[in-house]
Parts: structure tokens; sequence; C-alpha cells
């Protein structure tokens, strides 16, 4: 069997543009994976916040011969987190009273396990003081629930972790 020379070339050419239609792919493949793996490096890795869900605060609020008591809780993802807090009254009128929540938490291998954590905070202050709050330094809303005249803060057990 005899093919002709124009055959032969049409053979061969069709091979080579194959081959190097490979060789084309295989580097644009390339060349995207590289374009890919740099974008991964250059974006920024943002930390996700475990607590963001948080963002109100239930206590039970006292108001006893110019001392403010709030009592509540807060739930922890897990039972490694402590509740912290300290309070700052700015004097004017009425007081504008910040109380600065914080969470510390130093284990790394606490298994997911929500608990709640409670809190009694006391502070001097007229009765008409604006209370805000902060969690991590994150503004949180504060629910206060009026406590019935009849209860004291005593009537609530606050255990404390430690």
């Amino acid at each position: 069997m005899h093919l002709h020379k124009k055959t032969i070339i049409l053979i061969v050419t069709l091979i080579a543009l194959i081959v190097g239609g490979m060789f084309m792919y295989a580097y644009l493949k390339n060349s995207e994976i590289k374009n890919i793996e740099e974008e991964v490096v250059v974006e920024d890795i943002v930390p996700v916040d475990p607590y963001a869900y948080i963002d109100r605060v239930d206590a039970k609020h006292f108001y006893r011969d110019g001392v403010h008591t709030l009592i509540g809780e807060v739930e922890m993802p897990t039972r490694c987190e402590l509740l912290d807090w300290d309070v700052m009254v700015a004097e004017s009128y009425p007081e504008q009273v910040s109380i600065n929540f914080k969470i510390i938490n130093n284990s790394d291998d606490c298994q997911p396990y929500p608990t709640k954590q409670r809190f009694e905070v006391s502070f001097d202050a007229s009765e008409e003081a604006k209370i805000t709050a902060t969690l991590n330094g994150e503004s949180v809303s504060i629910n206060l629930i009026p406590a019935d005249p009849r209860e004291s803060p005593d009537d609530f057990d606050l255990y404390i972790k430690g």
C-alpha cells in the first residue's frame, strides 16, 4: 500500500498539532494552578470569632439603696471558657455605666459542650443610670429584667467556676 506524499504530510501535521495542543493545554493548566496558589497565599485569613453569636446579655436587675446588682448568665460553647467583667461608671448625671465582659479561655483542647457561665455585677449609681455592655470589646445589648420588690440578689445561686 502506497500513500501519497500529501497524505503523509497531512498525518504528520495533524499529529504535530495534537502533540503541540497537549503541551499548550498542560502549560495553561500549570499556570492556572500557580495563579490559584498565589491567590490563596495573598488572601488574608480572617479568624472566626467563636463568640459572635452572643449579641445580647440577659440579667435580672436589682436596685437597692443606691446599688445596682445584675445577675445573669451567658452560654459559652465549652466548659473551658470563664466569664470575667469589670465596670466603669462615668461621673455624669445620669451616670454612664459600662460593663465590660471578657471571655477567658486558656485551653486549646476543650470539647464543645455548651455551658452557662453566671455573673453577678454590682456598682453604685443613681437609679437613672444608663447601662451598656461589651463582650470582648464588641458592643452587645443588655436586657435588664426588673426584679420583683420581694426578690433579693441572695435568692439567686451563683456558681463561680474556678
